[in-house]
């Protein structure tokens, strides 16, 4: 069977803070931004990885969502506990160094995780945890 991951979603409530964080912090291009209805849509995605892409979306614009629902996911943003990526990198250091000197909220400096892997985790502007872990 072949199949890959085409893209992954994670919820935004400031389209411009969060195209500044995946595009000017981590380098991530810009793929697509479609406006509608006074919402964005952002795709992006690492450099040299096109079939790779992260959709940042307005949670409310889901098809199906009640009031309700909106509430519970602003509230779960708030809190961080919503959405949560990994993301992995040659130069752990480097690209922590880089958050830690913008105003990215760090949520843990690299450390040797006792299941084998050395990471670090941010917060995105909107809260979404995002674990960068080291390759090799």
């Amino acid at each position: 069977m072949d199949i890959a991951i085409h893209a992954s979603f994670l919820p935004h409530n400031d389209a411009d803070a969060s195209l500044a964080f995946y595009r000017d912090l981590l380098g991530f291009e810009v793929r697509n931004d479609v406006g509608y209805k006074g919402m964005r849509w952002i795709t992006v995605g690492p450099a040299g990885q096109p079939g790779t892409s992260i959709v940042l979306y307005p949670p409310g614009a889901s098809p199906g969502v009640t009031d309700d629902e909106r509430r519970t996911i602003a509230e779960m943003m708030a809190k961080g506990t919503f959405a949560t990526i990994l993301l992995a990198t040659h130069d752990l250091d480097g690209v922590f160094a880089r958050l830690q000197a913008s105003d990215a909220e760090i949520v843990q400096e690299p450390t040797d995780q006792p299941y084998g892997v050395r990471d670090c985790a941010v917060r995105d502007p909107a809260s979404n945890m995002v674990r960068i872990q080291a390759i090799g």
